[in-house]
C-alpha cells in the first residue's frame, strides 16, 4: 500500500467515527449525523487535509463542529 492509499483509508476511518460519535453524542440517527457531517465546513477541511486537522482525535473534532457550527444543530 502507498502512503495515498493509506491516508484515504485513515480519512475514511475518521470520517466513520466522527459520524458514529456525533449520532451518539447528540442523540441523532445515523443518517442525520451523517447530513450534519457532510454539511459541514469541517468535512471539507478533514476532505483537503488543510492545517492537519485530520490528524485530530475524532472526540475532539465532534466538539470543534458542534462549537464552530452550531447552525447545523437546529
Amino acid at each position: 500500500m502507498n502512503e495515498e492509499v493509506l491516508e484515504k483509508v485513515y480519512q475514511e476511518n475518521l470520517e466513520e467515527r466522527i459520524i458514529t460519535y456525533l449520532a451518539e453524542k447528540c442523540d441523532f440517527s445515523y443518517e442525520k449525523a451523517m447530513d450534519v457531517y457532510y454539511s459541514s465546513n469541517l468535512s471539507d477541511k478533514i476532505y483537503i487535509g488543510r492545517e492537519g486537522i485530520q490528524y485530530l482525535d475524532y472526540k475532539v473534532l465532534v466538539q470543534i463542529l458542534m462549537e464552530t457550527e452550531k447552525e447545523l444543530f437546529g
